[in-house]
């Protein structure tokens, strides 16, 4: 089994509907995203997939999210734009990007600061 991660960034503000603290008020974070993709077969010139192709697939998800009050995107009218929800978010978009490749979102990652992250795991 072979595995690739790439790390990008995207920055957008939220607020987390019934919590209890400071993150219930307006805020944002500058988050760092990784997503590790995985496969079992290398291609004839000995690649799993394309680096490019990961990042255009991420990007192409980010893009929905960059410089955006995330409350008010569809997916997270109803459910709190969470790093745990956010990293679904990004983890099924991307899958959905990579469908046709050789490989499978394994994990992804969303750090809303340099000391806190949620991860999904998920089947793609």
């Amino acid at each position: 089994m072979y595995e690739l991660k790439i790390i990008s960034h995207f920055a957008g503000a939220h607020q987390l509907r019934n919590f209890k603290g400071s993150c219930e008020r307006l805020h944002g974070h500058n988050w760092k995203v990784e997503v590790h993709v995985r496969g079992e077969q290398l291609g004839d010139d000995g690649t799993l997939v394309d680096f490019h192709d990961v990042k255009e697939a991420t990007n192409k998800a980010l893009e929905t999210l960059d410089h955006e009050f995330l409350n008010d995107l569809e997916p997270f009218r109803e459910e709190n734009p969470s790093s745990e929800n956010i990293a679904r978010y990004i983890f099924t978009r991307v899958a959905e990007e990579l469908a046709d490749r050789p490989v499978a979102v394994y994990k992804v990652t969303a750090w809303e600061s340099d000391t806190a992250c949620a991860s999904y795991y998920g089947e793609s």
